[in-house]
């Protein structure tokens, strides 16, 4: 069942589910979806209250997941358009030749292509074999780092993801969004780490939340910056 309430200006909804357990508890789940799991026989409006009560830490923990949300990508792909790789903004130039190449030479990232339509491709294949390398070549010193906490990842692999930045399988999986790759190195690195704080640290507690700033005692900096790259 769906319920809502309003908190300044903004509409909070939550799914409420009833279960044997004798205390409310509320989820905010990674997609931004809100569960609240209450007593049985408990009233609506009083489940109402009590979440109208922890409204703003909702709201901080939506927020919080907003940071691994990457906007929607409206960049064009025609000479003079600005990409970014690696957090700086470089021009893209495209140039008719018989052979397909992408190259970046000083603010430009060149792009030969025997036929125009090809150039959104070349660029995104470009960027995924720029992300394969990078991503692992920062993830390295990050993953001994961690060994420490006796957690070592299964592999770093690069998938698209439409709401995410990076992910955890319970397995030990790390999956991180190519795009990932146009964003700053720091940004990368909290990535990275955040995803790693989780194989010692399941859930979004307050253990793992004191991890994480132990290990990237600037996150909050990097999480900002994370928010104005789509």
């Amino acid at each position: 069942m769906e319920f809502s309430i309003d908190f300044g200006s903004r509409k909070i909804v939550y799914t409420l589910l009833y279960s044997k357990r004798k205390t409310l508890g509320i989820t905010v789940n990674p997609d931004m979806r809100i569960v609240v799991k209450a007593p049985e026989n408990s009233s609506t409006d009083l489940i109402a209250t009590k979440v109208k009560k922890r409204a703003a830490w909702i709201i901080k923990q939506q927020n919080f997941f907003l940071t691994f949300h990457p906007k929607l990508n409206d960049k064009k792909y025609i000479s003079g358009e600005s990409h970014f790789y690696l957090g700086k903004q470089y021009r893209i130039e495209v140039i008719e030749d018989k052979k397909n190449e992408v190259s970046y030479k000083g603010r430009y990232i060149q792009i030969k292509t025997k036929n125009k339509s090809n150039v959104e491709k070349l660029l995104n294949d470009w960027y995924r074999i720029k992300a394969k390398e990078k991503f692992e070549e920062i993830a390295t010193p990050l993953i001994e780092k961690f060994k420490k906490y006796n957690v070592e990842p299964t592999g770093i692999f690069i998938q698209g993801m439409k709401t995410r930045w990076g992910s955890c399988t319970p397995k030990g999986k790390i999956i991180l969004n190519p795009e990932l790759i146009k964003t700053p190195k720091g940004c990368i690195e909290y990535v990275i780490i955040h995803e790693l704080c989780h194989l010692v640290h399941h859930s979004h507690n307050q253990k793992f939340f004191d991890l994480q700033v132990k290990e990237c005692p600037l996150w909050e900096r990097w999480k900002k910056k994370l928010e104005q790259f789509g």
